[in-house]
């Protein structure tokens, strides 16, 4: 299959037009065999008759998200970045519960954006468990989302590798995680409970629009499939989820300072936090 530069612009183009991610030319090679594999499913022979029936056809979008599906690149393992969640759990949560405490709030809300199999929010739900010894005093919703709707109903059983699973502290791999066979490891219901998952396209213009109230976002290694146009558009829409203080969490190689003045900017332990 040949897929020229014109086609894949095409192709491109589209996808950024319902989702916001953003392709530059070097990923031609990627995206090619991806469309090969899409394109035999459909018994198309060239890329401007799958474009087509892209635009034209795919009335309910189902060949449009299972092209999404094989794109959207999803590396993601349990306690990813250790050293961001250590003050996620040691600095930025004890000072949100200390301020809630204060106002007889018991409402701790948290968002996972773009969270693949569920890795970050199951994650997070554990330090919950560790960190708040009056738990069962809080009403604690950790929401992860993705565009990809395989790696959501992946979440959803809970079930993962070896790989997944290789920097889980031992004591929370044992206390957390059951072993239903050789090399696979499932998250304990009590964890599994405590997270929602949903397939969402951020972008779309009403995706987030009832999503308030949060103390946390995290978007770790997300905005950088993004344009500088489409990340301040999500950016703001971040920020109105906020509460007051919350913090919202980036990946490592990603920041703020060409996308949003809104953030207050706090240095810890060599991490920048952008507080709402």
């Amino acid at each position: 299959m040949e897929l020229s530069t014109e086609d894949f612009i095409a192709i491109r183009n589209l996808i950024y037009e319902r989702t916001g991610m953003h392709f530059g030319e070097n990923k031609i090679y990627y995206f090619k065999k991806r469309l090969q594999k899409r394109m035999e499913e459909n018994q198309l022979q060239k890329v401007s008759e799958y474009i087509k029936h892209l635009k034209f056809f795919d009335r309910d979008n189902r060949e449009f998200q299972e092209l999404i599906n094989l794109i959207t690149i999803n590396e993601t393992y349990f306690f990813r970045e250790f050293s961001q969640l250590e003050i996620f759990a040691e600095v930025c949560l004890p000072e949100v519960l200390e301020k809630k405490r204060a106002k007889s709030d018991p409402n701790l809300r948290i968002f996972s954006a773009a969270c693949s199999s569920g890795e970050e929010p199951y994650t997070l739900a554990i330090i919950l468990k560790e960190m708040l010894e009056d738990f069962h005093n809080w009403n604690v919703i950790i929401k992860g989302v993705d565009i990809d709707e395989n790696v959501i109903k992946q979440a959803q059983r809970g079930i993962y590798d070896s790989r997944s699973v290789k920097d889980v502290p031992p004591p929370y791999l044992e206390k957390y995680f059951s072993i239903p066979s050789a090399g696979r490891f499932m998250v304990n219901p009590a964890i599994r409970n405590m997270v929602v998952l949903e397939h969402l396209n951020l972008m779309e213009r009403r995706s987030l629009r009832n999503e308030r109230h949060y103390d946390f976002i995290f978007c770790r290694n997300m905005l950088i499939y993004f344009d500088e146009f489409s990340r301040k558009q999500l950016v703001e829409k971040f920020y109105a989820m906020l509460n007051k203080g919350g913090y919202i969490f980036l990946g490592h190689a990603e920041s703020l300072s060409r996308i949003s003045t809104a953030f207050k900017i706090r240095r810890m332990n060599g991490h920048l936090m952008y507080q709402a």
